[in-house]
Formats: C-alpha cells, sequence, structure tokens
C-alpha cells in the first residue's frame, strides 16, 4: 500500500504531520481558563458557569478529593449524567493527581460489580436519584467500594430550591443514608481550593481514565487512555478544523452536549475539546429530539456531535423542515455506521454537511474525520486523522498486510492508541500487531484517496452458505426504504445455509406495515442471492447501548433462547 495516501485528500490548513502537542488532561481546562475566563463554559437548565468558575470549583473538588485519600493510583468512580458534576469531579480528580473510572447508568449490576472490584475504585460519585444512587448504594459493603459522594441535580440549576420540590413532587430521588460512607457533593466542595499538586513524571504512562468496553461476550475490560493518549486526541481533534478559512472560532463556539459523557466520544469530542477550544457547552441529561431541536434553534448552537439515532430523530421530528437550524456549522456522526439515507436528509434539513467520523474506546477515540469540503464518498467514514496511520492485515492471516481497495481488517497506529488494557496483559497482546499496530475488528479497505470503508466487523460477518455476507450491507439496502425508521441485520440459524440473515426493522411513524415478501422484492435489485434476508420483525423500538446506538446483542440472545424453546418442544 502507498504511504499515506490519505494526505493529497487533507483540506487546506490541516496538517497531517501537526505538532500534536501533550499535557496533562487538567491543563486543557486551565489553558482555557487563561484566555477566556469570563466565557461560560457550561450551560445547564440556563444556569450559566463561567470558565474561571469551573476552575475554582474543580480545584475545591480536587482538594475534597484528598482529604478523602485520592492521589496518584487511586481510582475514583463517576457514575454520572450529563450534569456539571461530571465536568467538576472528572477535573477534580485529575487535579487531586487520581484515576477517573466512568460508569455506565444503563449498565447491568453484575457489570458494576465487575467494574468497581476489577478497576479498584474505592470513592464513587454519583447523584441521589432514583436511576441512580440505589444501585451504587447496594454495592456500598458487597464490593469494596467504600465511599459514595452524592449530588443532586438541583444545586447546579438557577433554582435549587423550586427545582428539587419539582423533583421530590415526581417522586425522582432516592433516600440517601446520613453517615460516614456517604459525602454530600456540597461537602466536597467546602473548602479553599487549595490542593496539592502532583506533578506527572511520564504523559504516556499515567493513566487519566480507565475507560470500560465490552463486547458481544464475556465482562468488559478496562482501555487504560494515559495523559498524552487524550490530550493528543483532544490536539488532533482540533487540528482538522484548522482549514482555511478556520472552521471553528476558537472562545465563541456552542457544543450541544447530548451524548453521555461517561461515553469516550462523548468526554473526548464534547467535553474536552470543546474546553479546548473556549467554547459553551450545552449540557442535556438525555436526548430528547423536541428539548435538542429547541437549543438547536434558540441557542444557536454551532456544533453538534451525535450518533446515528440522533440524527433519524431530528429528520423524523414533525415539522424539523420548517424550523432554522442554520446555526450549526459542524456535526458529527460516530459510535454506530451512518446510513446514507439520513446523511442526506440531515443535510438537506440543517445545511450542514453531517461528516461520518470512526474511532474506538482503545483509540481515545480519534480514528478518522470526513473533510467538511470537497468531494462526497458515499458510504466511507473518511481519511485517517493527523498523526494516525492505518494498515489492513488479511483477515485470514493477520500477519499479513492487503493492498489499496483490498479488504483486510483495519490496523491503526498512533500516539492515541491506549497503553493497554487494565490488569490484561493477554488480551492486550492479542489485540495488537507484531509492529504495534491495534487491531478493531473492523473489516474494510482503503481507496486511492485514503478513504476508508468498513465493511463490518470481523466477528459479525455472516458465513451462508459459504459466502461471506456482511450486515451493514444489507441494512444500507434496507434503509432505502421509504418507510424504514431504522433497522438491525443479525444472523440466524439456519438448517441449510449454517446462518440467514434476519431484518428487524421499526417503521416510521404512520407508515404502512411491510411484509417480508414486499420487502424481499423491494431488495431484489439491491442484494445478492446469498445476501437476501430470510426473516424480518417490526418492532416498536430496537435495542440500544447506554449512548443511544443500535445493539444487536439483545436480539441475538432472544434468537439463542427462541431455537432453544424450539428445540424443547420438538
Amino acid at each position: 500500500m502507498p504511504a499515506a495516501p490519505w494526505i493529497k485528500s487533507y483540506p487546506p490548513g490541516v496538517r497531517w504531520d501537526a505538532d500534536l502537542a501533550t499535557m496533562p488532561v487538567s491543563q486543557i481546562l486551565e489553558q482555557s481558563v487563561a484566555k477566556w475566563p469570563n466565557n461560560p463554559a457550561l450551560d445547564f437548565m440556563n444556569k450559566r458557569i463561567s470558565y474561571r468558575d469551573l476552575s475554582d470549583l474543580s480545584n475545591r473538588a480536587a482538594k475534597g478529593f484528598q482529604k478523602l485519600g485520592v492521589r496518584p493510583g487511586v481510582h475514583v468512580g463517576l457514575y454520572l449524567p450529563n450534569t456539571p458534576h461530571y465536568v467538576i469531579a472528572f477535573f477534580g480528580v485529575m487535579k487531586a493527581g487520581g484515576t477517573v473510572v466512568n460508569y455506565s447508568p444503563l449498565d447491568a449490576e453484575k457489570v458494576l460489580e465487575h467494574k468497581v472490584d476489577d478497576s479498584e475504585t474505592d470513592i464513587l460519585v454519583t447523584l441521589d436519584l432514583k436511576a441512580l444512587y440505589p444501585q451504587m448504594g447496594r454495592l456500598l459493603g458487597t464490593t469494596r467500594l467504600k465511599t459514595l459522594v452524592v449530588g443532586n441535580v438541583a444545586e447546579m440549576t438557577p433554582a435549587p430550591t423550586a427545582m428539587r420540590d419539582h423533583m421530590l413532587k415526581n417522586d425522582e430521588i432516592a433516600a440517601v443514608p446520613n453517615d460516614n460512607r456517604h459525602v454530600t457533593f456540597e461537602l466536597l466542595l467546602k473548602n479553599d481550593g487549595k490542593y496539592a499538586e502532583h506533578a506527572i513524571a511520564d504523559l504516556r504512562e499515567s493513566v487519566a481514565v480507565l475507560q470500560y468496553t465490552g463486547g458481544t461476550t464475556g465482562l468488559p475490560k478496562g482501555a487504560m487512555l494515559t495523559h498524552a493518549n487524550l490530550s493528543c486526541a483532544t490536539a488532533q481533534y482540533v487540528e482538522t478544523t484548522h482549514t482555511q478559512p478556520q472552521l471553528l472560532d476558537e472562545g465563541r463556539e456552542r457544543i450541544l452536549a447530548v451524548l453521555p459523557p461517561f461515553h469516550i466520544y462523548a468526554l473526548t469530542v464534547n467535553m474536552l475539546m470543546g474546553l479546548r477550544i473556549g467554547a459553551e457547552l450545552i449540557l442535556h441529561t438525555r436526548f430528547d429530539a423536541a428539548a435538542v431541536v429547541k437549543d438547536i434553534c434558540e441557542k444557536k448552537v454551532t456544533v453538534f456531535p451525535g450518533v446515528p439515532t440522533m440524527y433519524v430523530a431530528i429528520i423524523n421530528y414533525p415539522g424539523v423542515e420548517n424550523l432554522d437550524l442554520s446555526s450549526i456549522k459542524w456535526c458529527a456522526s460516530g459510535g454506530a455506521p451512518l446510513p446514507l439515507e439520513v446523511q442526506k436528509r440531515f443535510q438537506d434539513i440543517s445545511g450542514c454537511r453531517l461528516a461520518e467520523g470512526w474511532g474506538m474506546t482503545e483509540t481515545s477515540p480519534t480514528g478518522t474525520f470526513t473533510p467538511l469540503k470537497g468531494a462526497v464518498k458515499p458510504g466511507s467514514c473518511g481519511i485517517p486523522i493527523p498523526g494516525i496511520t492505518i494498515k489492513f492485515a488479511d483477515v485470514d492471516d493477520p500477519s499479513r498486510y492487503v493492498g489499496l481497495g483490498e479488504k483486510g481488517e483495519i490496523c491503526i497506529g498512533g500516539p492515541n492508541i491506549m497503553k493497554g488494557y487494565w490488569k490484561r496483559a493477554d488480551a492486550t497482546k492479542e489485540t495488537m500487531t507484531k509492529d504495534g499496530f491495534l487491531r478493531t475488528g473492523d473489516v474494510g479497505y482503503m481507496d486511492e484517496d485514503g478513504y476508508v470503508f468498513i465493511v463490518d466487523r470481523t466477528k459479525d460477518m455472516l458465513l451462508c452458505g459459504g459466502f461471506n455476507v456482511y450486515p451493514r450491507i444489507i441494512e444500507e439496502a434496507i434503509y432505502q426504504h421509504s418507510g424504514i425508521e431504522e433497522v438491525i441485520v443479525i444472523g440466524i440459524h439456519d438448517d441449510y445455509r449454517g446462518q440467514s440473515p434476519k431484518a428487524f426493522v421499526k417503521l416510521k411513524a404512520h407508515s404502512s406495515a411491510i411484509t417480508l415478501d414486499q420487502m424481499k422484492d423491494f431488495l431484489k435489485d439491491k442484494l445478492g442471492k446469498h445476501e437476501m434476508i430470510s426473516a424480518m420483525e417490526i418492532r416498536d423500538a430496537l435495542p440500544r447501548t447506554a449512548v443511544g446506538k443500535l445493539s444487536k446483542k439483545e436480539l441475538y440472545d432472544e434468537e439463542v433462547r427462541r431455537r432453544r424453546a424450539q428445540d424443547r418442544t420438538s
């Protein structure tokens, strides 16, 4: 494969060999505080917190954490939605010298238990909401978890008393014991903010965040993301905006932060990149299409990173075509493949190119980006981001790389690649090539201009009668049907072919029902015979992961249970 064919596709002003400065993660905030102390950093339910105040709050959190024993080597869990508590606690832990462990509020209790013990989390921050506190409260005493720092949403709103009364009326507040195992967030911050600073000897070795990543089977593994990894990834994203003219205006942007901060995409793109460029982060605790559209229109949001399901909801929001979304000048989709029909429709409505990118937890999560100007390559997730090299390993013989245009497993190298998996040297070794590249498990190819096209994951490839079948291709074809809002394709057992594809679909509102035969007729000129679906189910909703992207795991589990039940009755 020619060396770096993607460089010729870079927009003017963006350099692949740019100087990607690394720094302690806390310095990302402090540099912006020095430049824009009075600018708003956060907007939560219309309460705005300036960069200076955010720095002061994180200093006080740092001292509060140090009183609880946080220092280098100590891991602090964050079990929080998109509220100021997350940002304050995150930078408080960084300044105290500790390591953040992100926890998903949608994790099963068994997974939470595993993460607490595996990550060696003794202190964890959460909120007194019934959707959060009880799960962690039950782990006090049954795991190594010793202290819970508990905040409340109301304390970060413009009218704390009125908001808390409203929440109490709606029965959302959990009862939290008043004992020595519980510390209020208010008490954590009740100090002068003069914390003990800890110098970081090696940014490439010091772990800033333990970010757990799962698969279709097994318990999740903790990716060790260092200060160098995260600060470099932030610099990589910023470099892609250095177009001529400049894409983002530092100190003036407004980012709609809807993606949950415990996810690596939101952590790096929304929070770290947003604060690095002096943007105002407009925080939403959950995705609601009406609230999102309202804020884009009224608060003139300029940056909106999302996942495909969010864009699907927006383009199907009643009357959206009559609203003014023109303030958006940078929007990106990550976390899952972006259907072409969704991409086109959102671009028509907003007037902003919806750029697809690709990355992984293990890559912090930079990988590829799509230039916002120039030729459109339908189905591509873009070109390697500055500082990154991508190769393609033969699926059958990973020791051999394939050439341009040939399908292979995507292997990625760069300063953003994780240090390894926490306490899993075996898994780390297994996922790395002999020349130090990360094996991603994604199958794709690169064209002559350096654009990457992802076909599917190696573990998601179906073997149908001896043919390789990729669900992504089938999903793209089904999305072209005017009545389909969302689709997931999985492989089900087939006595004759081994596997055959089955589609689970959600119809658009007011769309007529579609039969399997009608869908097959629609697909007959879009798919090969070996790719044709053998079954279809219409669902009111499709399963999603914690960050809102469509999830296949639950559907595979359902099919396994269904087949077992059939075997018992036959």
